[in-house]
């Protein structure tokens, strides 16, 4: 029941350009161009471009997928942008050449299945294949690391994106630009996660390690400000926020503090050492530090005590071992001949005294008869 709902969702979930706003074609020299629909020209700028690769990559569902792929001399780092809805690679060629130069990095959009001339139908699913599939091609293809590579999600693009950045953990940095907690949320105010939601970005967003950007504007009707301003919070390591004031959910590029915020964490990523990096994500794991034996409880008693081993269970301390009427976590020590200090439960103290009251019992009888 859930899969046909979460189906159903996918359908009014997606929305591909129709027409596709481009095409592919190959030229004599095998080289592929992408195509005005409306013209039959390639489209504009390029023609011209030897920085733009054209290229179909095969997903692991069976699809053919349209990626562009503009190189930058003077980048240091990658981004691969995952586009919004409604759109697709030929709309958003102008933008990517303003990003690769403004910003100063490689760039690789794709189209989702069924979006441009990618094959398929678009679902939750198919996206998910569709980033990976063109991750791998940056790998074996281009050379670029996880490392180097900084994930871009824009409003439906922030799912796939989120997805990817959970199961790379040395990531450079994601931005969330527009993003959504989910995709039953859009629709209404959810406070409970339902199986057939779709995108549950609010639950992947707290295995992200890598810094996280987060875009939105205030004045955002198709996706609310709280969407970005609660994935946010929920960042593991989360960058200084840009909430642009009376921005739309289509219009925030146009801001000039969009590019400006955007310009400030791209260099400050490309800054990052390999040591900061490593710190910073020590401190996202929050692992406990390594404490002495001895150690001061504020438990019931109020007493400093040593907590032994467990034998049994290999843990610092334990109930079958550790063991006091009145306060779990106490166990006092005992002193027999010798100089020797053991560790004994209430048990086998209490064993111990009634053993020793008899024998002083039995010595007193014996003097008495003498």
């Amino acid at each position: 029941m859930g899969c046909c709902i979460s189906q159903l969702a996918a359908k009014f979930a997606f929305f591909p350009p129709s027409p596709a706003t481009y095409q592919v074609k190959k030229k004599d020299d095998g080289r592929l161009v992408a195509v005005s629909t409306t013209s039959s020209m390639p489209i504009s700028g390029a023609a011209d471009d030897l920085s733009l690769d054209v290229l179909l990559v095969d997903t692991k569902r069976g699809n053919k997928i349209v990626a562009f792929y503009l190189k930058n001399p003077y980048a240091k780092l990658t981004v691969l942008y995952s586009h919004g809805n409604a759109a697709d690679l030929g709309q958003l060629y102008d933008l990517f050449v303003q990003l690769k130069a403004n910003l100063r990095v490689n760039l690789m959009g794709y189209d989702y299945s069924g979006y441009g001339a990618s094959t398929g139908k678009p679902s939750e699913f198919d996206t998910y294949a569709d980033i990976e599939a063109v991750y791998d091609c940056l790998q074996t293809e281009y050379g670029i690391s996880q490392e180097d590579l900084i994930l871009y999600g824009q409003s439906v693009g922030s799912g796939p994106t989120l997805h990817l950045a959970a199961k790379l953990p040395r990531l450079r940095g994601v931005v969330l630009h527009s993003g959504i907690l989910s995709g039953l949320r859009v629709l209404c105010h959810a406070n409970f996660t339902f199986c057939f939601d779709i995108y549950k970005n609010l639950n992947k967003i707290q295995k992200v390690k890598s810094p996280v950007l987060v875009i939105h504007g205030t004045e955002d009707d198709v996706v609310n400000w709280l969407h970005g301003n609660g994935l946010w919070k929920m960042s593991r390591d989360p960058y200084e926020p840009l909430w642009i004031k009376g921005g739309g959910h289509c219009n925030l590029e146009l801001y000039p503090d969009y590019i400006r915020h955007l310009c400030r964490f791209i260099q400050e990523m490309e800054c990052m050492t390999t040591e900061i990096r490593l710190k910073k994500i020590k401190q996202t794991l929050r692992l406990p530090k390594r404490s002495d034996t001895t150690i001061s409880t504020n438990c019931c008693c109020h007493v400093k005590c040593r907590l032994p081993n467990c034998l049994n269970c290999s843990k610092v301390s334990c109930t079958k071992c550790c063991y006091w009427p009145k306060c779990p976590k106490w166990k006092p020590k005992f002193s027999v001949g010798g100089g020797y200090t053991y560790w004994f439960s209430w048990k086998a103290i209490v064993l111990y005294s009634l053993h020793k009251l008899l024998m002083d019992f039995q010595r007193c009888a014996v003097a008495w008869t003498v």
